[in-house]
């Protein structure tokens, strides 16, 4: 899966904000208030998410309702399972990540690793 582009990861940022509701245009247009956007732009932008599988729709009357596929926490992963598969040598970019994490993040590794 590939990384979301700014205003693609502001409007997945709306939408896992408002689930499990499923959000209309309009809905997220009302969140994004800090910028100036167009119906048509976020229209644009939530229809080439639903193009790339991050977001499932449903028709209610003549407007789609939209909600994420994937969870925040599940597409973060495979945002960084692809960085590390991009990498020359994916093994010593993970040693490092793990060489680098903090207490906190060794024991939630140590936690969510199967077998334990």
């Amino acid at each position: 899966m590939k990384q979301l582009g700014t205003l693609e990861g502001d409007v997945m940022n709306a939408v896992w904000n408002g689930a499990p509701e499923a959000l209309s245009v309009h809905d997220i247009l009302a969140v994004l208030t800090d910028r100036q956007l167009a119906y048509t732009t976020v229209s644009t932008v939530m229809t080439n998410l639903y193009g790339k599988g991050f977001l499932t729709r449903k028709k209610f009357g003549r407007a789609y309702r939209y909600c994420a596929t994937y969870s925040r926490e599940e597409v973060t992963a495979q945002i960084l399972r692809g960085i590390l598969h991009s990498s020359d040598d994916p093994t010593a970019v993970l040693v490092h990540f793990a060489q680098t994490a903090s207490s906190e993040e060794t024991e939630a590794l140590r936690d969510g690793l199967p077998g334990k």
